[in-house]
């Protein structure tokens, strides 16, 4: 009995003379079709990763282009060239120490491998919306606390603040998330029992 059943499927029809109904194959394949939905894209939310990037690519452009200008000095004619950093450095919360550095980090890139996971549906558009407005509320909070560390000095109660930050927009994402599935699960639901 140690045969290969590829072999042994091949030789049984031709021996015993099975064969397929006609149009068997097709009316498989129409069957599937109907019973499998196709996946629609968005293409909206293509267009937003688009504009998000350029968005990105033209912030740190502009950051870039700011810390490097090169000003003139028209009292001295000799001295040509000076790079002038402005006087008053802004820090964050990782610039004051590595351990910081990573945790700011950590949150920051799964902020937005979070973010970049979210599938956008005209069902979900409200809910995600309305997730989505209150991440922006806690990102200008963020940028206000590090006004603050700044403006301060670095201190405890604003460390913890901002990374508290961080973890409330994190949370936020995940409960986003979970709400997401619990719908998509709902929904499938529903489509099953009718």
């Amino acid at each position: 009995m140690n045969q290969d059943l590829r072999n042994l499927f091949k030789e049984t029809p031709e021996k015993e003379g099975y064969s397929l109904n006609s149009g068997h194959k097709e009316r498989f394949a129409n069957r599937l079709d109907q019973e499998l939905p196709k996946k629609t894209i968005v293409p909206i939310l293509f267009f937003m990763k688009i504009a998000a990037t350029v968005l990105i690519m033209i912030g740190v452009g502009v950051y870039f282009y700011a810390s490097n200008r090169v000003e003139i000095m028209v009292e001295n004619p000799s001295v040509v060239g000076l790079a002038e950093k402005s006087e008053i450095q802004e820090i964050s919360l990782g610039d004051l120490s590595p351990d910081l550095k990573k945790v700011e980090n950590y949150y920051l890139a799964t902020i937005n491998l979070e973010l970049a996971k979210l599938e956008v549906s005209k069902e979900n558009k409200g809910l995600v919306e309305g997730f989505m407005e209150r991440l922006a509320e806690l990102n200008k909070e963020y940028q206000g606390l590090n006004k603050e560390l700044n403006a301060i000095g670095p201190n405890d109660q604003t460390i913890s603040a901002l990374i508290q930050n961080l973890q409330l927009r994190l949370q936020l994402l995940q409960k986003l998330k979970n709400k997401l599935t619990e719908l998509k699960s709902s929904k499938n639901e529903t489509a099953i029992s009718i």
